[in-house]
């Protein structure tokens, strides 16, 4: 293995394990606290300290440019990309803690300036390989950007509503960011190879914190940031030059949320609901609903989630 991935994955992990508790202590003090009940579809009884997302990305930052030395063009506009991404989530956070709403308009314009910038850095769906004919098939520019912001803020949206129980988010985000880790490695992407171990890291240093009975939260900060980077893998280090069959690599691998979420979708359609009002129709809930606890929950879409990983590695090795 490269020792950069070591590396990376070793200080991310160390720094969120040793940094969370202080971010702990620090949003106690100054209140950056969900209340309980806010929402219908929160169910934690007791108050939780946000921030987590603070360390999240601060650490991610640190320790892939520190790692990497990577400062090109490319990389700075993905670091401003995902800088607004994660800003406009803590407005939103900040919002959700004060019992308000921040307005559905600016939250995605942010947003899609965000997956815009990433096109911009060149990052984005091109088109597909033919393998039987040898051919690559290029689209319209106009339609790689629909298709490029359509994933982005897809992904980005999908593991946002998996935020929804202890740990879920955390685990989901961490198996999808390996999976896409072992892929951009065979495909020989090693940038966004480093990108997704250094998330990994993250990823778990958060879950030592955020498994059942949580005591620190990431909110819609932190699970947007992990949403729009694994967007941005997926673009950057899977689909590049991608066949038909390698382009459902991503799509497998992030599966349970996204899968979940078009359920959704047609249920609320189905039953004339606006799709973009947050509620407690996801599989977590429905799973509880079924009688599970909420460490099951997790571990019963984990798994799944892990066997879709396990799968879109089958597809790129046959693919390789």
């Amino acid at each position: 293995m490269n020792f950069s991935y070591l590396l990376g994955f070793s200080i991310s992990l160390v720094l969120m394990l040793v940094a969370t508790p202080k971010m702990i202590q620090f949003a106690k003090k100054i209140n950056f606290v969900e209340q309980p009940n806010l929402l219908a579809r929160k169910i934690h009884t007791e108050p939780k300290p946000y921030l987590a997302s603070v360390l999240i990305f601060t650490i991610f930052w640190i320790v892939f440019m520190s790692v990497s030395r990577d400062f090109s063009t490319d990389i700075l506009l993905i670091f401003i990309s995902s800088f607004l991404i994660f800003s406009i989530g803590i407005v939103d956070d900040w919002y959700k803690i004060n019992r308000k709403d921040l307005r559905a308009l600016p939250k995605l314009l942010i947003q899609i300036l965000a997956c815009a910038l990433v096109f911009w850095a060149d990052i984005r769906f091109e088109g597909f390989y033919l393998p039987i004919y040898n051919i690559h098939v290029a689209l319209p520019i106009w339609l790689q950007f629909i298709f490029t912001i359509l994933w982005l803020f897809g992904v980005t949206t999908v593991i946002n509503f998996t935020d929804g129980i202890d740990g879920l988010a955390g685990s989901i985000s961490c198996i999808s960011a390996a999976t896409l880790f072992i892929v951009a490695q065979i495909k020989g992407y090693h940038s966004y190879a480093l990108i997704s171990v250094v998330l990994v890291g993250v990823c778990l240093g958060y879950l030592k914190y955020n498994k059942f009975p949580s005591k620190i939260l990431m909110g819609d900060s932190g699970a947007t940031f992990l949403g729009f980077m694994l967007g941005v893998i997926s673009l950057g280090g899977v689909m590049k030059q991608a066949t038909i069959l390698s382009t459902l690599i991503p799509i497998i691998a992030l599966g349970v949320p996204i899968f979940d979420n078009i359920y959704v979708v047609f249920i609320r359609i189905k039953e004339k609901k606006p799709i973009y009002v947050g509620d407690n129709s996801q599989a977590h809930y429905r799973l509880m609903k079924k009688g599970l606890n909420q460490m099951q929950t997790v571990m019963f879409l984990g798994l799944i989630s892990l066997s879709l990983g396990l799968f879109s590695i089958i597809i790129a090795l046959l693919n390789y």
